[in-house]
């Protein structure tokens, strides 16, 4: 059993105790968090021990789960592969690539695992859609939601359309060609509404939008590709396939509608499919992924340079958002 410590238990960091506390491969030894009053709340409703400090919290475990705003993960996660512990951090993993590019070189030298909390891999309705996915070339992308100060201490681009960067880069195999992106500053100092659009050398493009002011929540992803269309409903979990078969010549099958192009070309048919979307707790199967990977010696489903490369990205994108937004000089 491995021993692993929260260090952060803000409204994320409960969510993650209380997934720890299922997961027979963990024992939870303690958390630590600065604000007095996460301190007592947790320790009433949860019944687990508060370090006093973080280097006493990490000297007594064997893995660390850093769920902290991004500008205290790198000091945190840094400490701790020093000291040759496995680390769980949420996403963005860090606050620039810089840093991201120094922590792969310490957990390279410590030789221990790193996992990065990019959870919609985890997402019934993603999972689902995984076995059809071949070769997309179009996609795109909504994230929306009413505003919440929680997120506000990072732009909407590293808050939320950080998602969908990482799930566009685990389905596009093929670099990025060319970045462009716009946003606007509505209730906070940062962009709270972005666009975005990323083409690739295969011909993929992927346009994505990320918004923390809208009227409605949206988490959507819709991927083309020859002959099939891909709907990804994260929030709902739902997952929809669209296919596409020539008939040649053969009799249609009943209750699926038949589409003639013409032009003498050979006429196709529809085929609607909604995969078994299994219910799962996404947090608390990416904290389980992680204590396997650390027992069975393997690589982490998420790995560190998955984080480095979804925060690369992130960062090329807000660099054009804030060019939009008039911050940096022409």
């Amino acid at each position: 059993m491995l021993k692993i410590g929260v260090i952060g238990a803000g409204h994320l960091g409960k969510i993650h105790i209380n997934c720890i506390k299922q997961i027979p491969d963990f024992e939870l030894v303690g958390f630590f968090d600065t604000n007095p009053d996460i301190v007592s709340n947790v320790k009433n409703e949860f019944g687990i021990m508060p370090f006093e400090t973080f280097e006493e919290l990490i000297k007594a475990v064997d893995v660390v789960d850093i769920v902290t705003p991004t500008f205290a993960h790198y000091e945190y996660a840094a400490y701790a592969l020093k000291r040759f512990k496995h680390v769980f951090i949420e996403k963005p993993i860090v606050a620039t690539p810089g840093e991201a590019l120094q922590l792969m070189d310490i957990a390279h030298e410590a030789n221990v695992k790193v996992q990065v909390g990019h959870v919609e891999r985890f997402n019934p309705a993603f999972l689902a859609a995984m076995p059809y996915f071949q070769n997309p070339m179009f996609i795109e992308s909504h994230r929306l939601s009413g505003f919440n100060a929680r997120g506000t201490d990072v732009p909407v681009i590293l808050d939320l359309m950080i998602h969908d960067i990482d799930i566009i880069l685990t389905v596009v195999k093929a670099n990025i060609r060319k970045i462009s992106a716009s946003g606007v500053a509505v209730l906070s100092d940062s962009a709270d509404i972005a666009s975005a659009r990323l083409e690739f050398d295969n011909g993929c493009v992927a346009n994505l939008t990320a918004s923390r002011i809208s009227l409605r929540t949206m988490r959507k992803s819709r991927f083309f590709q020859r002959d099939a269309y891909i709907s990804v409903d994260y929030l709902n979990k739902e997952t929809e396939i669209v296919r596409i078969k020539e008939l040649n010549g053969n009799t249609p099958e009943p209750g699926f509608p038949v589409i003639d192009p013409g032009n003498g070309k050979e006429a196709r048919q529809l085929f609607f499919e909604r995969p078994l979307i299994t219910p799962i707790n996404a947090i608390q199967t990416e904290l389980s992924s992680f204590a396997e990977a650390i027992l069975g010696n393997t690589a982490p489903p998420v790995t560190i340079m998955d984080g480095y490369q979804a925060l690369q990205v992130s960062h090329q994108i807000l660099e054009k958002v804030n060019y939009s937004l008039g911050r940096l000089q022409a």
